[in-house]
């Protein structure tokens, strides 16, 4: 038998460590995961790991407990084991012995009498372990990524001759007893991502998604911190499970005062059962330390934007036909917003639902990907020549993975939709789930986007994904098939990305149901909800940056009338709330005022002048007690420049907020801080004197007949106060009040 490993790891990047404690061949067990300890020796780390045993107290197991990174029941550990499975109830409880380790893709000797360290540079380290007596051999990845992400992934493999079935392996990172309260995001359809906050006591809070889906109450990230914890203030731990189908994220505390947060896929009853040989590999655990919220969410979006295939912040303005034409899909009037969008600046055109087979309505077609010759019989090919010949990319809707029951594949094949039970599941938007596990079906579906993707110039596809998944059964005998499911869909699309190597993709699914770090390998932006009414877009875009950069938000301007909540807002507080994601348009602009176009060319000038700080800068968001207030920035990388955003969302119970903080800039440089008024001026707006602005009151009467607001003219030569960073983040300037649903912009631009 190979010797046990004797090591410590240290990792470090970005400010963070990661102290991992090998000795003994056991698990890797977390010393410390937090701000940066500097240079250690293999006494340092010695000591640490040697403070950190506990004392034998009465009524717990006479072995100081150890916890791991998959938490193991044979060391006392009464919390949620990282293991649950059974051979025909055995092997129910491994003791793995660790006897490998790389480091970096090299392999390290570390089995003398005294553990070996291995530090210096490393980003990343594979542990391999077995239980001989078990039949089971456990591989665990530990990486820290660009900017200080920890992920882990482990990989369980029978070595046994009979089957094993594996309920539950997900993995765990301890936190410290300072990280006394919880916070994560729940959410519905047309409100993704709410906050919300809980003490963080003895028991498990356990947030567990079984819609096959990532869904719209998705804790996405579940953080541990310390009391009071802000956006700017507070050490914070976060923890995020990688994954688009059913998964699990918990924050458990014993009686014994340990505690940790983890997470993992959640497997349904027989769902992955491992035949001698088979392995499983569970998604990656991203877990995220800082001083803030915002420093979490930066270390996430770090770690994104370091990918080789993140797309570049010059991201396109798109328009999509949906809320404009819905399922009435008719040539000339689709051409004519087309022409109108090329003429006010857009530069990618999606056409959505509807364009396929006897599609339309919710009721038939889905499933057909096959041009509909009724409605187009010339094919798309009119269509997308125009919008190409105007300069524009041409996207396409699709929805691989549903189908209806009125459609000619569901006909041919009712054994490829997912039931069980010998009956269909309840449906949903009058539609089944596809089953992509199934090798016939997953062929007929990559075959049919493959030939509308050979035949037309598309650069985009929105791809949606309309219901949960519910007694989704597959072949042989209607077993659980989420897993399958959710693995068939990143092969199917790794093979279209490999194609088209071009192409974009993007992930709907009922709006913002399916946002994760899964779905991101291999998409390019989320839809971040179905609701795009800019007071609800608000909270929502804010929340979602939690986990991912702007860049990769879709956010929409859509009619004055908002489709989902029927509620009207200006132009100034549509496009100011969607310009801090990937800005597109969701409106019929054939009946937009010319007024309405000339303010809309404006706002998409002005994105296409900042996108590269809008959609590369660092996300800060601002705390401020009165809740009327929603602000927020991105600051360039090396601070030369800031653009804040101060949305006035309800009437605050005072009637001046005072002076508001421009956090984040160098407090050693000078900054020249301009309002901008981009189109309108927002409804009530009172500029404080350090504006330099005054009302034009020779045009007051004429504006006031034309129900227009009023004009402002400049009383200096340029606009604006020039001070230190310091005073901007630390004192602020006087707000400007402006009505509800409104926002104020700023830009800060460094002058030495």
């Amino acid at each position: 038998m190979t010797e046990p490993l004797n090591a410590y790891v240290v990792l470090r990047a970005e400010g963070v460590s990661v102290v991992l404690d090998l000795a003994d061949g056991c698990l890797p067990a977390v010393v410390h995961w937090g701000a940066d300890l500097g240079e250690l020796s293999v006494a340092d780390v010695a000591a640490m790991v040697h403070t950190g045993v506990h004392s034998i107290v009465a009524n717990i197991v006479d072995e100081p407990v150890r916890v791991a990174v998959m938490p193991e029941h044979h060391t006392g550990w009464l919390g949620r084991p990282g293991l649950s499975g059974s051979r025909s109830g055995g092997d129910w409880s491994p003791r793995f012995i660790a006897t490998r380790l790389v480091v970096d893709g090299v392999e390290v000797e570390a089995s003398a009498s005294h553990p070996t360290l291995v530090s210096k540079g490393l980003s990343s380290l594979e542990v391999t372990a077995g239980d001989e007596i078990a039949g089971l051999t456990l591989l665990l990845r530990i990486e820290l990524t660009a900017g200080g992400l920890l992920r882990s992934q482990a990989e369980l493999r029978n070595t046994g001759t009979q089957p094993y079935q594996l309920d539950d392996l997900v993995l765990a990172y301890p936190v410290p007893p300072v990280a006394r309260e919880l916070f994560d995001l729940a959410g519905r359809w047309g409100r993704e991502r709410t906050p919300q906050r809980r003490a963080f006591t003895v028991g498990t809070h356990l947030r567990e998604g079984r819609r096959g889906r990532t869904g719209a109450d998705a804790a996405t990230v579940l953080h541990a911190g310390v009391p009071g914890f802000s956006f700017g203030e507070g050490e914070v731990w976060g923890v995020h499970v990688g994954w688009s189908g059913n998964h699990t994220h918990y924050a458990e505390r014993l009686s014994t005062g340990e505690q940790v947060v983890g997470g993992g896929e959640l497997l349904l009853p027989g769902e992955v059962r491992l035949a001698a040989g088979d392995h499983y590999t569970t998604p990656w655990l991203y877990g995220s330390y800082g001083v803030g919220l915002d420093e979490v969410a930066r270390r996430f979006h770090r770690h994104l934007r370091a990918r080789p295939q993140h797309p570049s912040p010059a991201r396109p303005v798109t328009i999509n036909v949906w809320e404009a034409v819905y399922f009435d899909h008719t040539l000339q009037p689709l051409l004519e917003l087309a022409e109108v969008a090329a003429e006010l600046g857009v530069e990618r055109y999606v056409l959505d639902d509807g364009w396929f087979g006897s599609r339309r309505d919710d009721f038939s077609g889905l499933g057909d990907w096959v041009v509909s010759a009724d409605v187009w019989p010339e094919g798309l090919h009119p269509l997308v020549d125009r919008v190409t010949e105007l300069g524009m990319e041409f996207g396409l809707w699709f929805e691989p993975e549903m189908v209806n029951l009125d459609s000619d594949v569901a006909r041919a094949h009712p054994e490829w939709v997912m039931a069980t039970g010998g009956r269909l599941p309840v449906e949903s938007r009058h539609q089944q789930v596809l089953n992509l596990g199934i090798p016939e079906c997953y062929t007929f579906i990559r075959d049919a986007i493959f030939a509308i993707l050979d035949e037309y110039d598309i650069s985009y596809i929105k791809w949606d994904h309309n219901r949960d998944l519910i007694d989704a059964g597959t072949l042989p005998a209607g077993r659980p098939g989420v897993h399958a499911q959710t693995a068939a869909l990143y092969r199917l699309l790794d093979e279209i990305k490999a194609a088209h190597p071009g192409l974009e993709i993007e992930s709907c699914s009922s709006g913002g149901s399916r946002v994760d770090l899964g779905i991101l390998e291999r998409t390019d932006r989320v839809w971040v909800s179905d609701c795009i009414d800019p007071h609800e877009r608000q909270q929502m875009m804010r929340w979602t940056q939690q986990l991912i950069p702007p860049e990769l938000m879709g956010a929409h301007i859509a009619s004055g009338i908002s489709h989902t909540t029927g509620r009207t807002h200006d132009l100034n507080y549509r496009a100011a709330t969607a310009i801090f994601g990937h800005l597109g348009i969701e409106w019929d602009l054939r009946r937009a005022t010319e007024a309405e176009r000339a303010e809309l060319t404006e706002w998409i000038t002005f994105y296409k002048q900042y996108r590269d700080l809008l959609l590369d800068g660092d996300l800060i968001r601002l705390d401020f007690p009165d809740p009327s207030l929603t602000a927020m920035g991105v600051l360039a990388p090396d601070r030369s420049r800031a653009l804040y955003s101060f949305a006035a969302v309800d009437r605050s119970d005072v009637v001046l907020l005072g002076r508001l903080r421009l956090p984040g800039l160098d407090p050693a440089r000078r900054y020249r801080v301009t309002p901008l008024l981009v189109g309108e001026a927002p409804s009530g707006l009172r500029p404080p004197p350090w504006w330099g602005l005054a009302r034009d009151f020779a045009h007051e009467l004429e504006d006031l007949h034309a129900g227009l607001p009023p004009r402002f003219i400049p009383t200096a030569e340029r606009p604006g106060v020039e001070l230190p960073g310091s005073v901007l983040a630390s004192t602020g300037l006087a707000d400007a009040p402006v009505n509800p649903d409104h926002v104020l912009l700023y830009l800060a631009e460094a002058v030495d």
